[in-house]
C-alpha cells in the first residue's frame, strides 16, 4: 500500500518562512480560516494565545502551510510548525528545487536577496551543477 506525505519543517516563526519558501517555490499560502479559528476560541476549543495576525489575518500560531498551486495532487504540502528551539545542526533531509541549469544563477541571485545565504556550489561532470543555500531561518536547500 502506497501513502502520502507532507513535509515538515520546525521553525521559529513558521508564517514568515511559509512565505519565503512559497515565494522561492512559486506555490501558494494555505488560507486560514478566521471565523473557524474564532468559534474554536468562542466555545473554549482554543485560547487567544494559540493564535496571532500575520498580514491583517488571524491565523493559528503553531503554523503555516504551502502547496502548489495545481494542488496536492501535483506535490506534496509542505507544513512549517513552531518549535521553541533554533536550528543547530546541518539538515538530514532537505529539498532540490529543479529550475534548469540556465536558470540557477538566477534564482539563486534572487533567493539571496529574499534573505538566503549560498553555502557550496557544487558540480558533477561537465554539466549538472548546483548551488546549496540556506533559507532565512538556515534550513538547507539545493538550487539545480
Amino acid at each position: 500500500m502506497a501513502y502520502d506525505f507532507q513535509v515538515t519543517v520546525d521553525s521559529h516563526d513558521p508564517h514568515a518562512l511559509a512565505d519565503w519558501w512559497a515565494d522561492a517555490l512559486g506555490w501558494e499560502v494555505e488560507a486560514q480560516d478566521a471565523a473557524f479559528i474564532r468559534s474554536m476560541i468562542e466555545q473554549g476549543h482554543a485560547k487567544e494565545d494559540d493564535t496571532i495576525v500575520h498580514k491583517g489575518a488571524l491565523v493559528w500560531k503553531e503554523g503555516a502551510a504551502i502547496r502548489h498551486p495545481e494542488g496536492i495532487e501535483r506535490a506534496p504540502r509542505v507544513l512549517f510548525q513552531l518549535v521553541p528551539e533554533g536550528k543547530t545542526v546541518k539538515n538530514r533531509v532537505h529539498l532540490d528545487v529543479r529550475v534548469g541549469a540556465d536558470n540557477v544563477k538566477t534564482e539563486v541571485e534572487r533567493l539571496v536577496g529574499r534573505g538566503a545565504t549560498v553555502l557550496h556550489e557544487g558540480q558533477q561532470g561537465p554539466v549538472h551543477k548546483w548551488v546549496t543555500i540556506a533559507d532565512p531561518e538556515g534550513n538547507e536547500l539545493c538550487i539545480t
